[in-house]
């Protein structure tokens, strides 16, 4: 850390704030909308395992909305008759001393938003008639992207770039792994909801441009890049057949299509005489939890995959149940980057006793959150479950540890020339 503040002295306060958090761990994962096909399904599940529907205290089927969350009283609630008039006083005071006009609705709104803020949960949010709009018009057809996944540590709101991904207009404005997200189009990211920020600022029409800073190395050095929005196909699947017979699959995450494009390689990799499997879950955010349960369901046997609970109890259980699964001997690659929808993935896995986890101990994003419309245009994400794989590991906060623990070494590319955790997995898997 010092040698990181020593190559800060002559950056701004904002940088020279974002170098002191550059430890901490990673956090919530964000897609730079890879293209229009992703874009238009923003709040069902772009939004990184939740949506607007299906829970209720019975866990069946159904809409929350206002009137059915305010049946029981919380020991927990809040004291209204003195909050009111805490904002009445608070109002005569703006009324008698405020040097500038008030903006009624903006003061409004963030009451709203600081109830949320409040929890102390960096994944719960209000969103303003005009934020809900953003996130959920339909954009099919008419809006593009830059083509890289971004990470936002929770706590610090920091965001970096994990992956640029080949052939994309990040990749040829020059983006790279690593860079520190601080700007578009003179916006700061930094602290900023995701979702909407990615929506409003990084989100447009195909051939448009955007600015694109980054903080780039020690130094935070502050670099603009001017990137042309476009619509990109980007396999969130890779395979290879490796030596002995070892199929490596690599899932970058799980998205509509994954599902096919997983298929599709599990049975390419069988008609090359596969007999041993690698999948790769490093550096994989998560994303839409039903494409993970196909997934599961079509490697392994019947039985329970994952299930939720919340404060009332079990919410609800997948299952793999179509016969299918493939069993061959197969290691996963994870690391502290491989989260939520990768945990699912790789608890399961674990818990049927039909891999091994080789890498670093994963990240430990296991809830659910769902966006609950208010009635009135605005709308509220709310953390409500936790994920349990088969076994009831919670898988939140702490991760997965893997079987073996291998670090990556320095200059290691996933996949690439020198990989520690890939070599250690064929290494293991030739034993078998």
């Amino acid at each position: 850390m010092e040698e990181m503040n020593n190559g800060m002295q002559n950056v701004p306060q904002g940088k020279r704030k974002l170098g002191f958090w550059l430890g901490f761990a990673a956090g919530l994962f964000v897609m730079l909308l890879l293209g229009a096909a992703i874009s238009c399904f923003v709040v069902f599940s772009l939004l990184r395992d939740y949506g607007t529907l299906d829970y209720n205290a019975a866990g069946t089927q159904g809409q929350i909305t206002v009137e059915n969350v305010n049946a029981a009283p919380n020991p927990a609630d809040l004291d209204y008759d003195r909050i009111d008039s805490k904002i009445r006083l608070l109002q005569k005071v703006i009324n008698k001393n405020y040097l500038f006009d008030e903006d009624a609705e903006a003061v409004e709104n963030s009451i709203y938003a600081g109830m949320m803020e409040g929890l102390g949960d960096p994944y719960s949010i209000y969103y303003t008639e005009e934020e809900y709009k953003k996130l959920t018009e339909d954009s099919s057809g008419t809006y593009s992207g830059i083509g890289a996944l971004l990470q936002q540590n929770p706590e610090t709101g920091i965001c970096t770039i994990i992956k640029v991904f080949k052939g994309s207009p990040a990749e040829e404005a020059g983006l790279k792994n690593d860079d520190i997200l601080y700007k578009v189009d003179g916006n700061e990211i930094t602290g900023q909801d995701l979702d909407y920020f990615v929506t409003t600022y990084i989100r447009g029409e195909e051939g448009t441009d955007i600015d694109v800073t980054v903080l780039r190395g020690e130094k935070l050095e502050e670099i603009t890049m001017k990137v042309t929005r476009r619509h990109i196909d980007v396999p969130t699947v890779e395979y290879e057949m490796k030596e002995n017979d070892t199929g490596y699959i690599q899932i970058s995450e799980f998205e509509l299509v994954t599902e096919d494009q997983f298929k599709e390689a599990v049975e390419a990799l069988q008609a090359q005489g596969m007999k041993r499997l690698i999948i790769d879950l490093r550096n994989n955010p998560g994303g839409i939890v039903q494409t993970c349960v196909e997934m599961l369901d079509y490697m392994l046997p019947d039985g329970l995959l994952v299930y939720t609970a919340g404060r009332n109890g079990v919410g609800e259980k997948y299952y793999s149940d179509d016969g299918h699964e493939v069993n061959v001997p197969t290691v996963l690659l994870v690391n502290g980057n491989s989260a939520s929808c990768s945990e699912i993935f790789a608890g399961a896995y674990k818990d049927f006793g039909r891999a091994q986890l080789i890498g670093t101990q994963t990240f430990g994003k296991g809830i659910v959150q769902f966006v609950i419309p208010l009635g009135d245009g605005s709308a509220v994400k709310v953390t409500t479950q936790h994920y349990y794989t088969p076994n009831g590991f919670d898988l939140h906060g702490t991760g997965i540890a893997p079987d073996v623990e291998i670090k990556a070494e320095e200059g290691d590319t996933l996949n690439g020339e020198h990989d520690a955790q890939l070599e250690k997995a064929m290494e293991l898997l030739k034993k078998q």
